[in-house]
């Protein structure tokens, strides 16, 4: 079983996903996250790598997305990538993962690619309202990801808002279920646990 959780940068994805990894058993589950898949880009510099759109459908190897999401639907092993968003390029080792029961693809873009998408048996959109989203990031970024606060607030002026609005909002339709994010934590994994025994379980 494969289910692909989309929504803007900040709606609290990974939190949410870690939650239902909790709730269908972590030994039978396994977490494959957009952000492993940046492409490679060594030829470029750092500055050149420091201006990618990575809030862009293009930033992203998909065609290896795809293809280890495969494998593992297949019950094969897969090579993972490790993606430094302190260099912009991923590192010489990858992770092995091994196929599990249950597979949460998680990503602000995973319901934004036509061959990606398809392998999902249950799509979830996680939606919050714009304030809190650009909160939640500037504090991911700085704390975790060596930003500061008004490179990533810039990056919402000139990028963040626009694809979100080109490439994320749009694909809210193709879910199973959309789940509100703008409160206590509690009651966005309340409304997920209701729709997993009611429709998963």
């Amino acid at each position: 079983m494969i289910i692909g959780f989309c929504g803007g940068t900040g709606a609290g994805k990974s939190t949410l996903v870690e939650y239902v990894a909790q709730f269908l058993g972590k030994d039978n589950t396994l977490i494959l996250a957009q952000d492993h898949y940046y492409k490679h880009l060594p030829e470029r510099t750092f500055k050149e790598r420091a201006k990618i759109n990575f809030d862009h459908p293009d930033a992203l190897d998909f065609d290896l997305m795809v293809s280890d999401l495969q494998k593992l639907k297949q019950g094969i092993a897969i090579e993972r990538p490790v993606y430094s968003f302190a260099e912009h390029l991923r590192m010489n080792e990858t992770v092995t993962i091994p196929p599990k029961q249950s597979i949460l693809v998680e990503g602000i873009l995973v319901f934004a690619h036509k061959h990606l998408h398809p392998l999902f048996d249950y799509k979830v959109y996680i939606e919050a309202n714009e304030d809190l989203r650009v909160r939640r990031r500037v504090e991911r970024d700085v704390n975790y990801r060596g930003r500061t606060k008004e490179e990533v607030q810039q990056r919402f002026k000139t990028t963040l808002h626009s694809m979100h609005k080109t490439f994320i909002a749009p694909n809210k339709e193709k879910a199973d279920i959309v789940i509100a994010n703008n409160g206590a934590i509690e009651n966005a994994k309340t409304a997920l646990t209701k729709w997993l025994k009611s429709s998963v379980r």
